[in-house]
């Protein structure tokens, strides 16, 4: 993926089958990110409210680029 993501950006991160019927696209906001190496890093991304109470959790990280996408307003 060549998005390269900024803090505050609104975005979906993919979460796949562990999370059971939770699978699937979620919204949340970019509010950190650590890197990993020279091209990979973690995003960490606070979901948004109905993700919240959907999930049970409020922040989560996300590694693969694959997983995470801008949200077009």
């Amino acid at each position: 993926m060549s998005d390269i993501f900024q803090i505050g950006e609104r975005v979906e991160i993919f979460l796949d089958s562990k999370f059971g019927e939770n699978e699937g696209w979620h919204e949340g906001t970019i509010f950190k990110i650590d890197p990993y190496s020279e091209h990979r890093s973690f995003y960490w991304v606070e979901l948004s409210a109905e993700a919240q109470g959907l999930l049970g959790m409020r922040q989560i990280s996300v590694f693969n680029p694959k997983n995470i996408r801008k949200i077009n307003l």
